[in-house]
């Protein structure tokens, strides 16, 4: 009986190789052995988008600044929490809140402005907030990480889309119609949401922000010292105005778009930065502002940074060593110690 399935296996083998031997007989007949014009551009039609698609990734982790890194970023940061050395984390981790997630109404001049607010529950009648502001081309999502780390503090936290923030913002209006001072508005309308939440106590509302969030925050901070306790800027983009000034020298020069970091911006973004010192303005808030900046930093040079000590009438500046525009890791954890050093400090 073994036999015979030997026999058999053997059989099957044989008109196996027969099969093959044909195909390839048929094959060097016809030429199908290298494959055809038409065949290899399909080949190349299909592979070139993938290509594509890496070298454009590529590109924008170059040039996107903090929306490439810092997104990258807080989708490891709970990981990376967890891997920060236990003697950074211990001051943190004393009490600890759990919170729901609602959904921000404020409108400015007929735009819905799409944002989440972050809420501690059991912590209290009346809570400190921390309103988060994302940077060029970001989104609410760049908050999150903070928001997480600040909301199980017991701080109410909010953060929204910028109108025309970025291509993505669930905002209302266009990236060709933003600037840093339509930005700055619409932080002042979430400060006014914000404020009448009867959940959040007014006299403890601090801005937050990184890169042009930063920026805008010290704007707002400055047009309404009274309305804000406290400001915790993130390598705040001071810079903004001489990148404006560098690439025109004057609002003549300025086309209706431009293509600016990754993303299409229109006139309106650069017109108002040309002549403008923005150190001029921000040192009207008086009260109590953190600065936290990496020493690593390509995008907004750490001395834009050191500059706004010499404006702010009571500053402080924390450098974290390394760090480059945005923080993860030990470095997010160094930056929340410092942040909630800070808040826990003014807060009244």
């Amino acid at each position: 009986m073994q036999q015979n399935k030997q026999e058999q296996k053997s059989k099957r083998s044989l008109c196996l190789y027969g099969l093959m031997a044909a195909l390839l007989l048929s094959c060097m007949l016809i030429g199908c052995g290298r494959p055809s014009q038409e065949a290899a551009s399909e080949t190349v039609q299909e592979t070139a988008p993938e290509a594509m698609e890496e070298t454009t990734q590529a590109a924008v982790q170059e040039t996107a600044g903090e929306t490439v890194q810092e997104t990258a970023m807080q989708e490891t940061i709970r990981e990376t929490m967890q891997e920060a050395p236990e003697e950074t984390m211990a001051e943190n981790t004393e009490i600890r809140y759990t919170y729901e997630i609602r959904e921000l109404e404020a409108v400015r001049d007929g735009r819905q402005i799409y944002g989440v607010i972050y809420v501690p529950q059991d912590a209290g009648e009346k809570l400190p907030a921390v309103i988060f502001s994302h940077g060029f081309g970001g989104s609410y999502r760049v908050g999150i990480p903070y928001a997480e780390e600040l909301a199980a503090r017991g701080y109410v936290v909010c953060c929204f889309d910028f109108c025309g923030g970025s291509p993505g913002s669930r905002s209302d209006g266009s990236t060709l119609e933003m600037s840093v001072f339509t930005e700055q508005a619409d932080l002042e309308t979430v400060m006014s949401a914000v404020r009448e939440l009867d959940y959040v106590d007014e006299e403890n509302l601090f801005l937050m922000g990184t890169s042009q969030g930063g920026a805008v925050s010290a704007l707002a901070g400055a047009a309404q010292p009274q309305a804000v306790r406290g400001m915790i800027l993130l390598y705040p983009a001071f810079v903004l105005a001489d990148r404006a000034n560098e690439l025109f020298s004057s609002a003549e020069e300025i086309p209706d778009t431009y293509y600016f970091m990754w993303m299409d911006v229109g006139r309106a973004y650069f017109e108002p930065l040309i002549g403008y010192d923005i150190y001029e303005d921000i040192g009207a808030y008086d009260r109590d502002v953190l600065l936290i900046h990496g020493d690593a930093d390509s995008v907004v040079p750490l001395s834009y940074s050191e500059r706004a000590l010499e404006v702010y009438p009571s500053a402080r500046l924390e450098v974290i060593s390394g760090a480059g525009h945005g923080f993860g890791g030990e470095d997010f954890a160094r930056a929340m110690d410092y942040i909630l050093e800070y808040l826990e400090t003014n807060r009244v």
